[in-house]
């Protein structure tokens, strides 16, 4: 499972411009011509794309610059649309392509959860890109970034702009973002707890905090299969409560396992259907606890 968004496309500095000729040709390639005609009336500069647009990138979702794309309506197949977007404050100078990468790593995944707070909800594959500023477009005063859901390979169609969610939603949803958050982000990079002790309690504390919130959250909800989550993840928190607390590597093994078990997003398929959301695990998360 990717323990973050991936840094996939730069903001470019120029636009592009295309020129089409039509000349005396059969009608396969006028309506070729005429697709490519649209294709160019529909291009916009990076610079201008707005939240909720639909597009296709022109050199692919997983080139490094992007200067234009094609903003289509999002009822047509499409690659991409735009999530979010904002502002990078506080640096008077361009402070590099891996820190602006890093700053949208750390904000585009709560700008996607804004406009789809669901990610069981996107069609399979699609995944958090974003443009940011270039050097070149820093000087020329570009400080904004472009958070969208793309998808590489394939297309999708319609908006993923979430539909207006039942306060029970809403609140199922804040707390299960939160855990999987904390559980992520807070990945030690050592593959075993031996190399990172600390570090893998840190995680422990973090996704144990979560799960208050989650729970807290949860009690509200009066719905028999939420109820009975609730009690799962009770006993979830209380492993990984022992977790955070481990005097050794031992005794947070044995909380651990326990704690990750209890936390299977499988578990959670029941109140997902009474409560009237998506209810397939997506791959990447079924593949880590399938593991």
């Amino acid at each position: 499972m990717s323990l973050g968004v991936t840094s996939r496309s730069a903001r470019g500095i120029s636009a592009v411009m295309a020129l089409i000729s039509v000349g005396a040709v059969g009608c396969s390639a006028l309506d070729s011509a005429k697709t490519g005609a649209k294709k160019v009336v529909r291009q916009r500069s990076v610079f201008s794309l707005a939240t909720g647009d639909c597009y296709n990138p022109n050199n692919g979702a997983s080139k490094s610059e992007e200067f234009s794309v094609e903003v289509v309506p999002c009822k047509e197949p499409h690659k991409g649309q735009v999530v979010g977007d904002f502002k990078i404050d506080g640096q008077s100078t361009y402070p590099g392509e891996d820190k602006t990468a890093q700053i949208a790593d750390e904000r585009c995944p709560a700008e996607a959860q804004k406009f789809t707070p669901d990610a069981w909800a996107l069609p399979k594959g699609v995944d958090i890109y974003y443009y940011y500023p270039t050097k070149e477009s820093w000087a020329t005063g570009d400080r904004a970034v472009s958070c969208t859901y793309s998808k590489e390979a394939g297309t999708f169609s319609g908006s993923l702009k979430s539909k207006p969610l039942t306060a029970d939603q809403l609140a199922y949803l804040k707390g299960s973002n939160a855990v999987n958050e904390a559980l992520w982000t807070n990945q030690p990079e050592a593959d075993h707890v031996e190399d990172d002790f600390a570090g893998y309690k840190k995680q422990a504390k973090a996704v144990t905090a979560a799960l208050g919130t989650h729970l807290t959250a949860l009690k509200g909800i009066q719905q028999p299969e939420t109820a009975k989550l609730r009690a799962q993840l009770k006993e979830a928190a209380d492993a990984w409560e022992k977790a955070a607390s481990a005097g050794d590597t031992d005794a947070f093994y044995l909380a651990y396992d326990r704690a990750f078990a209890g936390i299977d997003p499988s578990k959670t398929v029941a109140a997902r259907k009474e409560l009237k959301l998506a209810t397939t695990v997506p791959a990447d998360e079924a593949e880590v606890w399938a593991g």
